[in-house]
């Protein structure tokens, strides 16, 4: 291992935000350990701000584009090599955060690393429905790291990676309201991704998509062993892809009659 990887490395922790006054204080709280804490803001219109105050000096705002857009311009101005991202709707468990301070150490040895999150519906950890297997690379060298040009779902393409066994805590969930707000967004943004990727057939895919993302999500995936909230999480994925379908039928259609 070389001197430079040797050292202790430092991290800044990137938290983007927008009207997030229910979620940031816990999120904020299970990362005051780090070096740095960097909070953008999309111009919140609720307390977000004044709480984010209390515990980090750091605070940029910037228009928010997309999630990806976001980072991107975000990730350049933290101070130290070592960057974590997080969502106001996460936190760090104290074995994820031993296990960081313990890696930067010792040294990294990787570009960047994956790490496993424990999702929550309702109060309970979600263990099947697509949700009990979630991974996000989300630890890496603040050069090395971008998140793909996509609206929704992007990621970070490295190749030099780890993946650690502390895990985050994931509440995405904070209300049916909230769900459904961004059931309505992330249509949207996956309907535009794949009009631009130039995706055909989409009356064939409202028809087809929403009952087999149902059937994968319930039984496939197990989420019958989740109890209500698995048949919950079957049933709202499938009508995420029945209306990202129909939002891709509209822009298609549009695009044909006006060219």
């Amino acid at each position: 291992m070389s001197a430079e990887t040797s050292m202790h490395q430092k991290l800044t922790v990137i938290i983007p935000c927008y009207n997030e006054e229910k979620n940031i204080e816990a999120c904020l709280k299970s990362v005051m350990w780090a070096d740095e804490v960097l909070v953008v803001d999309s111009f919140s219109t609720d307390h977000t701000l004044d709480i984010a105050r209390k515990y980090t000096d750091r605070i940029l705002q910037h228009e928010y584009i997309n999630s990806a857009a976001q980072k991107n311009w975000t990730i350049p101005q933290a101070e130290w090599e070592w960057v974590l991202i997080m969502d106001c709707d996460e936190r760090v468990t104290p074995a994820l955060r031993d296990e960081i301070q313990d890696l930067l150490q010792r040294g990294p040895e990787k570009e960047g690393y994956w790490i496993n999150r424990n999702n929550y519906l309702m109060g309970r950890r979600v263990r099947y429905s697509g949700w009990g297997h979630d991974s996000v690379l989300r630890l890496f060298r603040r050069d090395f790291g971008r998140y793909q040009e996509k609206r929704v779902h992007a990621e970070i393409k490295l190749k030099n990676t780890g993946v650690l066994t502390g895990r985050l805590d994931h509440h995405s969930v904070s209300s049916m309201a909230s769900w459904v707000a961004k059931i309505n967004r992330y249509s949207s943004w996956k309907a535009e991704d794949k009009f631009e990727r130039g995706v055909v057939a989409p009356v064939f895919q409202m028809l087809f998509r929403p009952p087999f993302r149902f059937f994968k999500d319930y039984l496939l995936r197990l989420g019958i062993l989740d109890g209500w909230r698995g048949f919950l999480i079957a049933a709202m994925s499938s009508f995420a892809e029945l209306v990202m379908a129909a939002k891709l039928t509209q822009i298609t259609y549009e695009n044909r009659c006006n060219p």
